[in-house]
This record gives C-alpha cells, structure tokens and sequence, in this order.
C-alpha cells in the first residue's frame, strides 16, 4: 500500500510540474502571438502554442495511462490476495484428506516452502531423524515418492483448476 502511494504521489508530482511548463509555454505563446507580428515571429508564436498544447495533450494521456495502471494494479493484488487464500484453502483441504498429523502437515508445508531437512528440524526444534520420518510418511500418505512429487501435486491441481476457469 505503501509503494502503491508513494507512486502515486511521485506520478502526481511530475503530472503537476508538467501542468505547470505546458501552462507557462501556453501563456507565454499566447502573449507572443498577440503582440500581432508578422512574418517569422507569429510563425514561431503559432508553432510554441502547437508544442505547448501537444505537451498538455501528453499531459492528459499520461494521467490517464497511470489512472488506469493503478487500477490494474490494484486488481492484480486483490486477486493475488484471493490465490494465496485459495492455496492455503488447498493445502488445508489436501492435508486433511491425506490425514495428515498437524506435526507432518507443518513439515510438508515447510517442505513445499523449500526448506531443507537441517532447516524444517531447526525451526520446530526437533531432530532432523524425525523430520525424516515425518516426510517419509507425507509422501507415502499423498502417494508421491519425493517433495518434487509433492509440489507437482499441488501445481498439477492449480493447473487443473485454471483450465476448469478457462473453460467456463
């Protein structure tokens, strides 16, 4: 959220100064075309309002561009939002069906995150023996040999998924 406003303001910012350039070139163009010269200086006067009104045309586009990027961006992170909920809710749903113990659902779920054996033993604070045993038995529950099994049952499952969704 954070990043998301500090963009905004820094976009908000260069809008602003760029409001204020094509404001004074518009004026300043103005004020030279009505001195009324002839010749090359009220060429020179109609090409300055020209660029100046490109530049505020450019001014508008870009507000828009980045109006309409925030909003994406916004829709991304919510539905970012709803696919972590949604694979959590999986994990949840697999683990249970698998009758998985919460020690060995915390070990798979440390597994699937990437962690080694050393690293899963040192954060429940058990003996690397047993997180051993307790992935042998996850794997052997969810009928896959390895933790690469393991993730490519769940990949394979969100796949599936999206295909389902594509096809509605």
């Amino acid at each position: 959220m954070r990043a998301r406003l500090s963009a905004l303001t820094g976009s908000g910012l260069l809008l602003a100064l760029q409001a204020a350039a094509a404001i004074y070139f518009i004026t300043d163009a103005v004020l030279d075309s009505m001195t009324g010269e002839a010749g090359e200086a009220a060429w020179l006067a109609w090409t300055e309002i020209l660029v100046a009104v490109a530049l505020a045309i450019g001014i508008g586009l870009s507000a828009l561009n980045i109006r309409r990027t925030l909003r994406k961006s916004r829709r991304l992170s919510d539905a970012l939002v709803l696919a972590r909920g949604s694979f959590a809710e999986l994990l949840d749903e697999r683990f249970a069906h698998w009758g998985l113990s919460a020690a060995e659902a915390e070990v798979a779920l440390f597994s699937l995150k990437g962690c080694s054996i050393g690293e899963i033993a040192s954060l429940r604070g058990s003996a690397p023996g047993t997180v051993r045993s307790q992935l042998s038995k996850v794997y052997a529950k969810a009928g896959v040999a390895d933790r690469a099994g393991l993730a490519t049952s769940f990949i394979e499952e969100l796949i599936d998924g999206a295909e389902a969704e594509r096809a509605r």
